[in-house]
């Protein structure tokens, strides 16, 4: 049998608190999950892929909702996390008494079994691990599995494409600090296979278009996550693929990203970025595309104070919206629509402090979008928070505050909580009110 100690494994100390206890008692595992983030930095990407839940279900649980009742999930559970089966209410696991023995832990032929997917376990786990190691369980198969012999044409670039946007669909679940690794592990493998592969010069373009988009999905997740310097150096990087790909609308994409980053520094350097991310893409764009954009570009009028700027760019985006025909539009840019433009229509409006023009389109939008974006919609409601504290209604921005913190709970993300501290601030001085009261002890905590 082969030695194996799962990632997962909680310390044996940390079995010992009475509050993991008590929690593995009632099987209250989103507050075990929640632990064994928060004191042992396991990942819920780890956890996902151990346990062979879907990285939503994870998160969920982790929120609070929902729970775990049947026994093989139970069971595995304890088993990746290394919980005895005691704590549980089962039986001692195949492994207790290797462990008592004091030798490493091992595998039982229970323990390799073959996931929903129809995919070995243990070849699930090497997938992610040559992904950088952080285990997001999607059910893809391993990169090198993608065959694509010597010769690289159409059906190898077909499944390059689906494999990316399919990636991109963790974003909406999870934060930059689970999902980075992954995807830059995804543009490695690419730069990789072009360096090894033949093939002619129109495969070529697409495969560097392919980079591209990959390079963003990478310094995006760089930037949630807080690591700026190399969500910087990707978007560069994708910027050069796109423009030796002659994909304008990618490489615009590119520099909007960019511009989405100087506006924390250089308001007007941001604006001219994303003026160029706009010319760069050009009107032959997909409609989409130019409306993403333009959304950027009003953001970073707003950021800098310019309400004339701002309501054009807004006005640019809605047209663009408008002109939609129904054709397809690149996956990257498939999540704009009207709903996103009046979130992104209000954060301009908190941004130029007109709470009256930003409370309702916020309340409208936020009330169509779903939960289960947690880590998106603790943002916007952190917007929808600032204008209520402009607008002198305090108690509501306290309630809407806290609403964020508990829906960014466990998401690696370092930006909600960066987005709600300023709030936190202008809140602390009404302290005297319960509410605010509440939401200040929470933010603590």
């Amino acid at each position: 049998m082969t030695a194996y100690q799962p990632a997962t494994a909680l310390p044996r100390d940390l079995l010992s608190r009475n509050d993991l206890r008590a929690a593995i008692s009632a099987h209250d595992f989103g507050i075990v999950f929640r632990i064994a983030r928060s004191e042992a930095g396991i990942s819920y990407s780890k956890i996902s892929a151990e346990c062979d839940i879907k990285p939503e279900r994870v998160g969920a649980l982790a929120r609070g909702h929902g729970s775990v009742t049947t026994f093989e999930k139970i069971a595995k559970i304890a088993d990746a996390l290394r919980i005895p089966g005691d704590m549980l209410g089962l039986a001692p696991r195949a492994w207790e008494s290797v462990m008592h023995s004091g030798s490493p832990p091992v595998v039982s032929a229970h323990t390799i079994a073959e996931s929903r997917d129809g995919e070995d376990t243990v070849r699930r786990r090497e997938f992610f691990k040559a992904s950088a190691g952080t285990g997001l369980a999607v059910g893809l198969p391993e990169f090198s599995q993608i065959n694509t012999g010597r010769q690289i044409g159409h059906d190898v670039l077909d499944q390059l494409r689906k494999r990316t946007a399919r990636l991109r669909r963790l974003d909406d679940i999870l934060g930059g600090g689970d999902t980075y690794r992954v995807y830059l592990g995804e543009q490695l493998a690419t730069k990789r296979l072009m360096r090894e592969c033949d093939y002619g010069e129109q495969t070529r373009l697409a495969l560097l278009s392919v980079l591209a988009e990959q390079a963003q999905q990478a310094g995006w997740a760089a930037f949630d996550g807080g690591n700026h310097a190399d969500a910087r150096s990707l978007y560069e990087d994708s910027y050069r693929a796109a423009t030796q790909a002659g994909d304008t609308a990618l490489a615009g994409n590119a520099l909007a990203f960019l511009a989405y980053q100087q506006i924390s520094g250089d308001r007007e350097a941001g604006i001219s970025t994303a003026l160029t991310a706009c010319r760069t893409a050009g009107p032959d764009a997909p409609p989409g595309v130019r409306a993403l954009l333009h959304e950027r570009l009003a953001w970073a009028y707003a950021v800098a104070g310019q309400a004339h700027g701002t309501e054009q760019a807004l006005n640019d985006a809605e047209t663009a919206l408008n002109e939609h025909d129904g054709m397809p539009q690149p996956d990257w840019a498939s999540w704009v629509d009207h709903n996103e433009l009046q979130i992104m229509t209000g954060r301009c409006w908190t941004e130029l402090r007109r709470p009256l023009r930003a409370v309702p389109i916020l309340e409208d939008a936020l009330a169509k979008y779903e939960d289960t974006h947690a880590r998106d919609k603790s943002l916007y409601l952190s917007w929808l928070a600032d204008s209520y504290v402009s607008a002198g209604e305090v108690e509501q921005a306290a309630s809407i505050a806290r609403r964020s913190l508990e829906l960014s709970a466990g998401v690696a993300s370092v930006r909600p909580r960066q987005r709600i501290e300023p709030t936190l601030r202008r809140l602390s001085s009404h302290r005297e009110l319960p509410t605010v009261a509440e939401v200040l002890e929470l933010a603590q905590a």
